[in-house]
């Protein structure tokens, strides 16, 4: 699959660090004078971490423009936390400042800014999945320090805590006690930061599936795919498996919604095969196109592949997001090449078509072809005319055993391009196959020599710098 690369989206991370008890006031003395948020560097950031059950942290560059539409609000959600009982603290680390590089790399800063939430002074450490206006944030973390689960009693609850953003878990219990109980309010602590946990005693209140559930259930609600899921088995690792496993889209959409972040991390994360899709979402078959692609996924469920689709302005960023480079089908490269025909692979065509800086005819064939089985020895002939020219290749590439760069708009075989060492635009060759034609056809077109090239222009930057500048005054200067 050809994957076109564009793509603007910053990825968030930041280190939620919440303080508790007496701690709180030491903090604010190492606060800069006059922000609710705290500072931290690679001299202070453990020390400080260390002395909180809980406590935020944001990391952030100077130059990002999301970082500067999050500060005003981060530092009013801030001001606000820390007026709580226990206090919420707040914190910022400049990530891009080369002395916290190792912040940056422990805590996996893959862009900015970046939310995440520190626990137990240190040892549990997951991502912010939550707003990035001030409410949202106090909203947010205020869960993150309350209660794992919260009790839904009427439909006016339900529909108020299940909507149509993110996973949210809702355990059934005739009551609240027993090992099933236990259990989900177990797993519910440790799975917060990624999901929204509640518990009730009538499933009749809860939106969707069969209301006359009594219970143990565990029913999942997601905005995508199937929309909700049951399960029935309390077993503390079968609970985390079901919610990992059903929680988690078919197909990643790779945007700037903050409760897709902890989909796109683990999407990179998956040691499996990529399959990533990008188009205009605004193009009128995009609905036809996404479904395609979840038919795609749901038939190769098993074959250890992730998808993702996404907007095609954010393919360029999608790729960086996880260093990623597309696969490209290729043959091995030639461990020798010296017959006068080179033979060019997808993994060397770069190397020696587009950055050889010679004047390169190449040929894409096909085995079973007969119109290239003529023309392979009058390639030969061309090649053994023009061997002598050190700056001319003939050159030939499978094109049923390579992938095309979409530079070729090859449509059969044989299909030839020729490439000049001044670079410029690629020619298609449609002429006669003769090798007298193949020869005029390259010296005609063929760019200067390298060796020229160059001394004309270090000729051009002297005869530059003697003309405007007095003898004797010329400095070095970074």
């Amino acid at each position: 699959m050809d994957v076109p690369l564009a793509l603007p989206f910053a990825t968030l991370v930041v280190v939620l660090l919440l303080s508790s008890g007496p701690i709180a006031a030491e903090v604010d003395a190492t606060a800069v004078l006059g922000e609710a948020v705290l500072t931290l560097d690679a001299g202070n950031f453990s020390e400080v971490v260390a002395k909180h059950e809980f406590i935020v942290v944001e990391f952030y560059a100077p130059w990002c423009g999301h970082c500067k539409e999050l500060a005003p609000e981060y530092e009013k959600a801030a001001s606000m936390l820390r007026k709580r009982d226990p206090p919420v603290v707040l914190a910022k680390v400049d990530a891009y400042d080369e002395s916290n590089k190792e912040l940056k790399d422990k805590y996996k800063v893959h862009g900015y800014p970046a939310i995440k939430i520190i626990r137990k002074g240190g040892s549990d450490v997951s991502a912010y999945g939550g707003p990035r206006d001030a409410e949202g944030i106090v909203e947010y973390l205020t869960r993150q320090v309350g209660p794992a689960s919260l009790e839904i009693r009427s439909a006016v609850d339900a529909s108020r805590s299940i909507g149509d953003k993110g996973v949210v878990l809702v355990g059934v219990f005739p009551e609240f006690a027993g090992i099933q109980y236990e259990n989900f309010m177990a797993v519910a602590n440790k799975m917060r930061t990624d999901y929204d946990f509640f518990h009730t005693s009538d499933a009749s209140i809860l939106p969707r599936g069969d209301l006359t559930v009594k219970g143990p259930l565990l029913r999942l609600f997601k905005p995508f795919d199937e929309l909700f899921v049951d399960s029935q088995d309390f077993d503390d690792d079968a609970i985390k498996k079901f919610i990992e496993v059903s929680g988690f889209p078919t197909v990643v959409t790779f945007d700037a919604d903050p409760t897709n972040h902890k989909f796109i991390e683990r999407y990179y994360s998956t040691p499996s095969a990529k399959a990533m899709l990008f188009l205009r979402f605004s193009d009128d078959r995009v609905e036809t196109f996404k479904s395609q692609m979840h038919e795609a996924a749901r038939q190769l469920s098993g074959n250890n592949i992730s998808f993702l689709i996404g907007d095609v302005s954010t393919a360029d960023r999608a790729f960086e997001y996880g260093n990623l480079t597309p696969y490209v089908k290729s043959e091995p490269i030639p461990k020798v090449n010296d017959q006068p025909v080179k033979v060019v692979v997808a993994d060397n065509i770069d190397e020696i078509v587009f950055n050889s800086g010679k004047n390169v005819l190449l040929e894409f064939y096909a085995p079973w072809c007969g119109h290239c089985r003529k023309l392979a020895p009058i390639l030969e002939e061309v090649a053994v005319s023009l061997q002598d020219d050190e700056d001319v290749v003939i050159a030939k590439m499978d094109g049923t055993a390579n992938d095309i760069p979409t530079d070729f708009a090859v449509e059969g075989y044989p299909a030839l391009y020729f490439y000049s060492s001044s670079g410029g635009d690629l020619l298609t060759y449609d002429g006669q196959r003769t090798a007298k034609e193949l020869i005029s056809f390259i010296k005609k077109n063929r760019g200067a020599k390298a060796a020229a090239v160059e001394v004309t222009q270090t000729d051009a930057v002297e005869e530059e710098v003697t003309s405007s500048t007095p003898s004797g005054s010329i400095q070095d200067e970074l």
